[in-house]
């Protein structure tokens, strides 16, 4: 028998794909109302739920355990399960087992979902047919089909915590920065769920600008700088512009890119490299960036009232991230009013306060890490709101003209369901 914990999008897909492999399951969550239980129990009647508190009955006759990612390693559960030796497993190790096409896999602390996306669209134009998703939309069992050439798998920390045996072309860690620091003993517990993707790729893709990733001789590197070998990935700046490059060879100039920052200029360097590995034409490649206009909740343009331009960069779960986006409109924008806040990570916050203050007009705080941010910060005018009506309205009316960002640093799960919804939420405002 086997077990599926967790009841949310990806232990729903576990279940479906359980179902229809005609394997025997059932299912518990620690939760008395999981989001999908209606639906749940619309199409599972016959499966056995547990709910409510963890009990060590519900390990009876259990062999292996599928697991949902947001189950931490220190729940009661857990290591019930381990103390009886069963095997737990994670949904992208099961994905593993059935897949037939090549998978590429995408980690790192910012921007795999940036990077994910790119590649699909890249994989797409080439006349492939290929699937993404994982840890970003579709959950990767839900993307399994005979037709597909290519998978393109965002891999969270938490996926790989769980898996011990997968089968990669290739892969990359885009970076690796203090987050989720409450569910790891330590940060370099944090590196190492990060950098295990790597030993489960048969080709590598390596960033030259991040220090925690190992350096190889046989692996594609790309950075921001001139490459080093011919088949790496960088750029050159010359006569004031600058330009993506292969080896010494010009592929495009970075201002015909539609995506702003220098995070950017890294992410689209490494679809480069992993699209190289499989074999993508670089012209088609090029084409493809020239007009992929970046995803939702990541920095994105949202509209252009009365001289303030909106940006919505919700997916900003934490310091880095929110600073790398306040970087980007920085160089570009005199006036910025930032909305941030939320419920802050276990990391420092310290940098992102210094450059709030030192180029930030105005901030309009929200949730619950507001008062911890507003003592933090000393030079910035700072503004209180409830909610995310009032801190629109109070962030154009700090303003007559440039930027209302919304990064707030910090997950939303004080006053909204998800980063989506803030987001959302934020652009509802604006735009009706």
């Amino acid at each position: 028998m086997k077990l599926v914990l967790g009841l949310g999008v990806t232990g729903f897909s576990i279940a479906r794909f359980l179902q229809q492999q005609k394997i025997a399951f059932k299912v518990a969550d620690s939760r008395q109302a999981p989001p999908s239980l209606s639906e749940f129990l619309s199409e599972f009647s016959a499966i056995e739920l547990t709910l409510g508190n963890w009990e060590k009955s519900i390990l009876q006759g259990v062999d292996e355990i599928f697991i949902s990612p947001g189950i931490a390693k220190n729940e009661a559960i857990v290591e019930w399960a381990l103390e009886k030796g069963i095997d737990i497993v994670s949904d992208i190790e099961l994905f593993s087992r059935y897949v037939k096409a090549p998978v590429i896999g995408i980690t790192g602390s910012n921007g795999k979902s940036t990077v994910t996306q790119l590649l699909g669209e890249m994989i797409h134009a080439s006349g492939q047919k290929v699937a993404v998703g994982g840890n970003i939309g579709i959950p990767a069992l839900a993307c399994l089909n005979d037709e597909v050439a290519f998978y393109v798998l965002e891999l969270s920390s938490y996926q790989l915590d769980y898996s011990n045996n997968l089968d990669l072309l290739t892969g990359v860690v885009l970076n690796i920065t203090p987050d989720h620091l409450d569910r790891y003993d330590s940060f370099e517990q944090y590196t190492n769920s990060k950098l295990s993707l790597y030993k489960y790729c048969q080709k590598l893709v390596v960033n030259v600008d991040e220090p925690l990733v190992p350096q190889t001789t046989s692996a594609i590197h790309f950075g921001i700088n001139m490459p080093k070998k011919e088949q790496d990935f960088g750029t050159v700046t010359c006569h004031g512009s600058c330009y993506f490059l292969k080896g010494d060879e010009v592929l495009m100039g970075v201002d015909e890119m539609q995506l702003i920052g220098e995070h950017n200029v890294a992410n689209i360097l490494a679809a480069l490299a992993l699209g190289d590995q499989i074999g993508l034409d670089i012209d088609l490649m090029t084409r493809c960036i020239k007009d992929f206009k970046g995803l939702e909740h990541r920095l994105e343009w949202v509209a252009d009232r009365q001289g303030i331009v909106f940006y919505n960069d919700s997916k900003a779960t934490n310091a880095l991230a929110s600073i790398t986006a306040l970087k980007s409109l920085i160089s570009r924008h005199e006036n910025i009013v930032l909305i941030a806040g939320g419920v802050a990570k276990d990391e420092s916050y310290a940098e992102f306060f210094e450059l709030i203050d030192r180029d930030v007009f105005g901030v309009v705080l929200i949730g619950q890490s507001a008062m911890d941010f507003d003592r933090g910060i000393h030079t910035a005018k700072i503004l209180h709101a409830q909610d995310m009506k009032e801190a629109v309205s109070l962030a154009k009316d700090m303003i007559n003209n440039g930027v209302v960002l919304l990064s707030p640093g910090c997950a939303s799960f004080d006053m909204f369901d998800n980063f989506e919804h803030r987001g959302r939420e934020f652009k509802r405002v604006i735009v009706g």
